[in-house]
């Protein structure tokens, strides 16, 4: 599988972005997915996470509210709505799919994409 993040920019706080992460290879409609950002001089850190069919969701506490995951099986593809972006969400984010475990946020994912970055300013 490889992962093909898209749909970063520059843009003003309070703006907002779509980043797609189209997969290629085969098919990840039976991977949950997620969403992760690594700032500058910081850890990588969760984001979202979304189930195989798309009912289930997960989100860090920081993005609960503006920033809305959601997927295509059919595209085999899945998206990160970000609203009311901050200057602190500035970073690279990142695609993944297959959590080798449970709890989404800590998991092992296989499968990593490329990053693709986003810049908020002030």
């Amino acid at each position: 599988v490889q992962l093909q993040a898209f749909g970063g920019g520059l843009v003003q706080a309070g703006g907002s972005l779509r980043l797609s992460c189209a997969a290629s290879g085969r098919t990840v409609s039976s991977y949950p997915m997620g969403w992760f950002r690594q700032a500058p001089g910081k850890e990588r850190e969760f984001v979202a996470a979304i189930s195989w069919r798309g009912g289930i969701t997960s989100y860090a506490d920081s993005v609960k509210g503006r920033f809305t995951i959601s997927r295509d099986n059919a595209k085999n593809t899945v998206y990160l709505q970000m609203n009311s972006l901050k200057p602190e969400d500035t970073a690279v984010y990142y695609c993944a799919a297959d959590p080798t475990s449970t709890g989404w946020e800590t998991a092992v994912y296989t499968y990593w994409g490329q990053g693709t970055l986003v810049t908020v300013s002030s």
